[in-house]
């Protein structure tokens, strides 16, 4: 599970703003954010199955995604992790990758996928749930924005109290500069968790219960699962990248930023 938080085209110095919390098994083997070799891609990637929850490329792309809270999964499904490589290495515009996407979307479990380019300033949310309903693919409106583990936007407890804190930190520094990093240390960390009566009761109380805050710690027979990254991307109007990750090593937290500029808006 993860969350995240974006201002998408709505700041006069950042066409991107985003706040975003991996959620997994702490004993996953995970690379942090960096330039994946052979390719222009940077992120962090998933050791297991190769993937990534979010990542850029030189050219001004960006795709992130979420699970889909539910009970039933396919045992033999393809690895979500993968979309968001398949869109960032492709030539498709968003709304050409979601569309081509259709045809396999049924062989993955539940996701919710942001695509975007910044150059062209389009950005597209695709999902494939609920199972009974066709495949979701909406152009993403300029403003603020959460993705849980439901539908974009959807008014669960602590996207509803993330997307609050996040529009209270964008209006505190109106038009000026960002202190994006304090923004995540303050924002990604909270634990506040929901009342039972506002969890969403789609598989066991107690699971809900400990997944319904921001900042997730929890003990399984698995081992700690949880929050074991918090990234914060930001894209200049002027090109500018800055790609920050605080991240879990070895149940140690660490920070790394990658800066670069958008090759296709050079001056």
């Amino acid at each position: 599970m993860c969350i995240a938080v974006f201002a998408w085209q709505a700041h006069p110095l950042f066409s991107f703003i985003l706040l975003q919390n991996r959620d997994e098994y702490h004993n996953r083997p995970t690379k942090p954010v960096g330039w994946w070799d052979g390719c222009e891609i940077v992120g962090g990637r998933d050791e297991v199955a190769g993937g990534t929850w979010l990542a850029c490329s030189r050219g001004g792309r960006v795709a992130f995604l979420t699970n889909v809270l539910e009970l039933d999964t396919l045992a033999d499904a393809k690895s979500r992790g993968d979309l968001p490589v398949l869109f960032l290495e492709s030539k498709k515009t968003p709304k050409e990758f979601a569309e081509e996407l259709i045809t396999d979307a049924h062989q993955y479990n539940g996701f919710n996928l942001i695509v975007a380019d910044v150059s062209s300033k389009s950005m597209v949310y695709v999902s494939n749930r609920p199972k009974e309903e066709p495949i979701i693919i909406q152009q993403v409106s300029p403003g603020i924005h959460v993705l849980s583990n439901a539908k974009l936007d959807s008014p669960w407890h602590k996207a509803q109290r993330l997307r609050l804190s996040f529009k209270e930190q964008l209006g505190k520094y109106g038009k000026g500069e960002l202190p994006v990093k304090e923004m995540a240390e303050k924002l990604m960390r909270d634990t506040v968790k929901a009342d039972e009566s506002k969890l969403p009761r789609i598989c066991s109380l107690d699971w809900e219960f400990n997944l319904s805050s921001i900042f997730v710690e929890v003990d399984t027979p698995l081992g700690p699962y949880g929050t074991r990254s918090t990234a914060a991307l930001t894209i200049r109007v002027s090109g500018e990248v800055s790609f920050h990750e605080i991240y879990l090593e070895k149940e140690t937290w660490k920070e790394k930023t990658v800066n670069y500029r958008i090759q296709r808006l050079k001056s």
